[in-house]
């Protein structure tokens, strides 16, 4: 599992480090629409909420599947401009701008991605060009609502009439809040995006991209760039270069653009509470499916409360010690357990510290 990116030939001058108003306002709509997502932005979605215009909070449920299960392509439109080496925008009009230069073609897919499940690493003909993707862009908004039926149905016969109102929309909401926000997070933004210049400048692009995240590692001997996720997806630089674009609001979410023909970007939080070693969805998928069987459930249970022998665990289970030592063996495995020897005893223990994370993992894991 994971998103890979084929960076063989990839120079140092070829990564950028840069903030995107556009890919924050983004962030700031999906909290806003998926506050759970984001239990840390609780005050900040709460206090825009209620200042928000009733019409323009209507507006935001329009189209809101642009950013409410995570945020479009759209918001990083400077990957998909030709030769894939454009850097977003220095203001939210600039990024805005650059989002004309996509093709109707590249709107149409980028915006229909997740309603309609279009393809997104292969290369395709798009609902625009394809009868029979068309009709099924529009049969799957129709299962999701009347509003996105409708949003679609315009999107397909007016591509430049929804861009255009789309830009309107988020020219309101900058005026409504993300100003004022935006000139709060740019600062810290300023900052990482100093330090992993810095990184980048002396320790080169495994050195940045290492600070990025503990879920992002390199292999420069391979020439490649692993961001462990549930989801799969393969992309490469190829003649182009790769971004890294941090954002203030965006934990847990570390996301990969790695659509076909568009340029490669990290999109990761800073100042987040992640921990130094965040575990793997492998690890997480071993500790879960340690404790999903019934009998080291029940183990888990006296594990909790105090150290125990193999044979006494055995004793208290009605089991024999070798069956008890295979399933002590699953959760040792899993790093769910502790053992210290005392004399000729081994007393095992639950870390009931791992598993009290495990709820955070599993958030973290599937949102990231």
């Amino acid at each position: 599992m994971g998103v890979h990116i084929d960076i063989s030939g990839l120079r140092p001058e070829q990564v950028a480090v840069v903030p995107s108003p556009l890919a924050e306002l983004g962030m700031a709509l999906h909290a806003l629409s998926e506050p759970g997502h984001h239990p840390g932005l609780q005050a900040w979605a709460t206090g825009v909420t209620a200042r928000l215009d009733p019409h323009l909070a209507d507006r935001m449920c329009e189209a809101d599947f642009l950013w409410r299960s995570t945020f479009s392509d759209l918001f990083l439109p400077c990957a998909g401009v030709p030769g894939r080496t454009t850097l977003p925008g220095g203001t939210l009009a600039e990024d805005l701008d650059l989002l004309d230069k996509l093709s109707d073609e590249q709107f149409v897919d980028a915006a229909l991605e997740f309603t309609c499940a279009l393809p997104y690493g292969l290369p395709g003909a798009g609902p625009l060009t394809d009868a029979g993707l068309r009709r099924r862009s529009l049969e799957l908004a129709a299962a999701r609502g009347p509003r996105q039926t409708e949003f679609t149905e315009r999107l397909l016969s007016d591509p430049p009439g929804i861009r255009g109102r789309l830009r309107q929309f988020l020219e309101d909401c900058d005026e409504a809040f993300f100003a004022e926000t935006w000139s709060r997070l740019r600062h810290q933004l300023a900052a990482d995006t100093r330090h992993k210049t810095d990184l980048l400048r002396h320790k080169g692009p495994a050195g940045a991209l290492t600070a990025v995240s503990p879920a992002v590692t390199v292999d420069e001997a391979a020439g490649r760039i692993t961001v462990d996720k549930l989801g799969e997806g393969r992309t490469a630089t190829g003649d182009g270069g790769l971004l890294l674009i941090p954002t203030s609001l965006g934990w847990p979410h570390l996301m990969v653009l790695h659509r076909y023909g568009w340029q490669p970007v990290l999109h990761y939080p800073v100042g987040s509470p992640e921990l130094a070693a965040p575990q793997t969805v492998g690890q997480l998928a071993l500790r879960m499916t340690a404790l999903s069987h019934p009998v080291r459930m029940r183990m888990c249970r006296n594990l909790a409360r105090s150290a125990y022998t193999t044979s006494e665990l055995a004793q208290a289970h009605g089991m024999t010690a070798p069956e008890i030592s295979r399933h002590l063996g699953v959760l040792k495995k899993a790093g769910l357990l502790t053992t210290r020897r005392r004399g000729r005893y081994v007393l095992h223990q639950l870390d009931v510290t791992v598993v009290a994370r495990l709820g955070s993992d599993f958030l973290e894991g599937i949102l990231r």
